[in-house]
């Protein structure tokens, strides 16, 4: 047996993946490095990376910038406790934070992913009301065909029909949901779309402790972009009727969209926003949750004293300086231009996909690029047509879409748009 068959063999019985079932056929590739925006498999086949890793790897693999960075730091420490003790790069990465994102955003809790930010967020819009004694105020208000994480603060207010977590639904805290508007991105935001939400701010604004959305686009739940003022609408309605406003940026943060956080199309500011993904351009494992000082102190004054939340990895300092290391390397880079760049290839090289039955949308912001289907892939039968074509897009549901490195250049976002083209194409025969 070879090392990659024993491999193979290891992984199919030993190892979970992210929503798979134990043993099943659908294939995985074994992957031996990663440079730039290819990904070498074991085999020896390259492919382009049309997903970031999960749009975390805006910078591609392996930068010798953020690689140099984690070689400094894994000098001094790689990891510290954060109870009692502070060091150098949390305090700085903190600082660069609160200044890149909007006002009035003045503290940073670090945890260690996209959901825990999530539940983080939630628990500070509870303790925030309770110390406040309004402890009515614990319920969570969102959008349908949301997504927010798999933890059960964060499944709890994500899509609870059509989303990944109806299977939980009799389990979970139940919250107050909303339909989405329909408004796209360039269109304006009518009464219909923002009625559903400001129908239940009316009834149940008394039991609702925050808002909780992503701003302007859906993620996971669908890919879905929305009108920037269907954003501001509800800025106003959390203004009026008392409740906070939480953003969770953990997919469009950090340039996704076109700007440097998705709510900066609306102009609006959150209470607490969340953070992660790209925060430390795919190298490690680290997220945020940041609020106002209003939050803060409202919290630190009130019983018991203290916010009841604190990881073990929480500031892990190796994931800081790597989080630098990436945020400066984004700033220093002309990344509004190819960003602009990506969203023009993308609308050029997807759009021919509107010429077939079997799409039912195509839709392009900054560097996301979306074909909906009218049914749900087969991806026993598609991820290895990507993989011949020398591509790694990753499907789900009925979406193909692409969310590529922002180093990528235009003849690799060809070889991308052409993959998919190609091979809708050919599964609609």
């Amino acid at each position: 047996m070879t090392n990659l068959s024993l491999l193979l063999e290891h992984d199919r019985d030993y190892v979970w993946h992210p929503y798979s079932a134990m043993g099943t056929k659908l294939p995985v590739y074994p992957v031996k490095s990663a440079h730039g925006v290819r990904i070498k498999l074991t085999d020896g086949r390259e492919l382009i990376d049309g997903m970031s890793s999960w749009w975390s790897a805006i910078h591609g693999y392996n930068n010798p910038r953020i690689n140099q960075a984690v070689k400094d730091q894994l000098q001094d420490m790689s990891h510290i406790m954060f109870g009692g003790l502070t060091h150098q790069p949390a305090v700085d990465l903190a600082v660069q934070l609160v200044e890149l994102t909007p006002e009035p955003l003045k503290t940073v809790f670090f945890v260690d992913s996209g959901s825990v930010s999530v539940e983080v967020a939630m628990k500070m819009a509870l303790q925030y009301w309770h110390a406040k004694n309004r402890p009515a105020k614990n319920k969570f208000l969102s959008i349908r065909q949301g997504y927010h994480g798999d933890t059960f603060g964060a499944m709890s207010v994500s899509d609870p029909i059509n989303g990944m977590h109806s299977l939980f639904a009799d389990t979970l805290v139940q919250q107050f949901f909303a339909d989405a508007p329909n408004c796209g991105f360039e269109q304006s935001c009518t009464e219909a779309d923002i009625s559903p939400i400001c129908a239940q701010l009316q009834n149940n604004h008394q039991y609702i402790a925050a808002i909780i959305l992503e701003p302007i686009v859906q993620g996971a739940g669908g890919m879905r972009f929305y009108s920037p003022e269907y954003l501001q609408q509800i800025r106003k309605l959390c203004d009026q009727y008392d409740v906070l406003l939480i953003l969770d940026e953990i997919a469009t943060g950090f340039g996704r969209t076109g700007k440097l956080f998705a709510c900066e199309h609306a102009s609006i500011n959150p209470d607490i926003l969340c953070l992660g993904k790209a925060l430390t351009g795919g190298y490690m494992t680290l997220a945020a949750t940041l609020t106002s000082y209003k939050v803060a102190q409202t919290i630190s004054t009130g019983e018991p004293g203290l916010f009841m939340h604190g990881p073990t990895f929480m500031a892990n300092p190796l994931a800081c300086s790597t989080g630098l290391a990436s945020l400066k390397l984004l700033l220093q880079s002309p990344w509004q231009d190819r960003i602009k760049q990506i969203e023009r290839c993308l609308k050029a090289g997807l759009e021919p996909c509107r010429n077939f039955n079997l799409v039912k949308d195509v839709r392009v912001l900054g560097a996301i690029g979306v074909v909906e289907l009218h049914r749900p892939v087969n991806m026993q039968l598609i991820q290895p047509q990507f993989i011949e074509a020398g591509v790694w897009i990753r499907p789900f549901n009925n979406l193909i879409y692409l969310m590529p490195p922002y180093i990528i250049t235009t003849d690799e976002l060809t070889i991308l748009t052409n993959a998919v083209t190609t091979i809708i194409s050919n599964i609609q025969e």
